[in-house]
């Protein structure tokens, strides 16, 4: 199932799809793709790590991409494996797997140098691994250990409903210091390199939440689980959400999840099952989501990953209770396979549709670089503007700088927008044939 899954990814999402921004800025941190972008607070260690055997020697994007859809189909592997001796039944874990991999958001982002994948994988991974009657110490570390490095508040969000499990499920109590010790090793071990930056960067643990707090617009409650909703269907981050619409058919997802994921714990209820490791996996699924639903004040959809990796278990319950009673009904045998095709066909529909925009748009940033180096501005330079200037900068072989930023400015890049007072003399020149229209570039003269 992981390696059809996999090759899934690769059918739907092109290995020469251009590098985002934030996988740019990942990138950065290796020779190969100076120069190097800004690192700022919120951002960790832990995918420059995974990039590294790769990007250290050489800057090709469609080996660099191989390469992750490598380790994303083996951490899919990894992170359902533990749950074959957890759930009452073992089939329903390559369904889960199913379920989880024909998310387009994991199809899109399996070849992404992005964290949320990871997150998910490792989260799922160290809950499965805590769960077992004989723990599996190491793999609780382990995973543990990929979700704070990766993102030190996943970290903090799937390790707390672990340690309650570890002290509350009378299946638990019996190796508890063991579990609680592997649960707070794997915390302690993902977020050392954080505490340590944060230390030489941005003077101390406070200041580099305080920085990133401040980056992400402010950690604070907020309805976000109105923005999580409408980009169900997308865009990649919606920042603002403000007037975005979702599509009808992408609410699939968060209509069928839930409900699957009842019916599963109902079965297993019904079968004699111990009802602990299911609402272990729920309870770690709502606090990884949490965060993002009511105190992140924008969306993004790969943010929600982990959550539907954890729910994926117990609505693969569902999915097989509801098989079963398809052997004994023809029109819910129909329903059965009308539901899982339309949910399907709706995901691949969303990721071959933002595969695309998304090749068009970061083509974009070429042609805006090509106007650029037309103009005279080439390395060593500095370029400026609204906030795709990093990845333009980038791509045009440019440091970049914050919007406004009229110091030592060789260029600014604008969409849309006139420029601003003190670069009101300055050259301007239109990039023509562009997917987004209205993108100019104002040169120094």
């Amino acid at each position: 199932m992981c390696a059809a899954l996999t090759v899934l990814a690769a059918v739907l999402v092109p290995l020469t799809l251009p590098l985002g921004w934030d996988e740019r800025v990942y990138a950065s941190r290796f020779d190969p793709y100076a120069p190097a972008t800004p690192f700022s607070a919120p951002r960790t260690r832990g995918v420059p790590l995974l990039l590294s055997p790769v990007a250290a020697w050489s800057d090709s994007a469609p080996l660099l991409r191989a390469w992750l859809l490598v380790l994303s189909g083996t951490a899919l592997y990894l992170g359902f494996r533990p749950w074959l001796r957890v759930v009452p039944r073992p089939s329903a874990v390559w369904v889960a797997a199913g379920l989880y991999g024909t998310v387009w958001t994991f199809l899109f982002y399996a070849n992404s140098a992005m964290p949320n994948h990871y997150t998910a994988m490792g989260a799922l991974g160290a809950t499965g691994c805590l769960l077992l009657r004989r723990p599996c110490r190491g793999g609780v570390v382990a995973g543990l250990a990929v979700v704070t490095l990766m993102r030190p508040n996943d970290g903090a969000a799937v390790a707390a409903p672990l340690l309650a499990a570890a002290v509350a499920l009378p299946a638990l109590r019996g190796r508890a210091p063991a579990r609680i010790a592997a649960v707070a090793g794997g915390l302690a071990a993902g977020a050392l390199p954080w505490v340590v930056e944060a230390h030489l960067r941005f003077g101390g643990v406070r200041e580099r939440l305080t920085e990133a707090s401040d980056t992400q617009g402010g950690m604070r409650p907020v309805l976000a689980v109105v923005h999580q909703f409408t980009a169900l269907d997308g865009p990649l981050l919606c920042r603002p959400c403000a007037g975005d619409g979702v599509w009808p058919p992408a609410v699939d997802l968060w209509l069928l999840l839930p409900l699957l994921a009842a019916l599963g714990l109902r079965s297993a209820r019904r079968a004699g099952a111990a009802p602990g490791p299911l609402w272990t996996a729920v309870a770690v699924a709502l606090a990884a989501a949490a965060q993002y639903l009511f105190l992140v004040p924008y969306a993004a959809p790969r943010f929600l990953l982990p959550a539907y990796a954890l729910l994926a278990v117990p609505a693969a319950l569902g999915v097989l209770a509801a098989a079963d009673r398809a052997r004994r009904s023809r029109t819910a045998a129909a329903a059965l396979v009308a539901v899982l095709a339309g949910h399907l066909a709706v995901q691949g529909v969303l990721v071959h549709t933002h595969a695309g925009i998304q090749e068009r748009a970061r083509e974009d940033w070429r042609r805006i670089a090509v106007v650029l180096h037309e103009a005279g501005v080439r390395a060593p330079c500095l370029v400026t503007g609204n906030s795709a200037a990093i990845p333009i900068a980038h791509t045009a072989g440019c440091s970049s700088a914050g919007p406004g930023n009229r110091t030592r400015a060789d260029a600014l890049v604008l969409r849309d927008a006139e420029p601003p007072r003190w670069a009101r003399d300055w050259p301007v020149h239109p990039v023509p044939d562009t997917y987004n229209p209205g993108w100019t570039v104002v040169v120094r003269p």
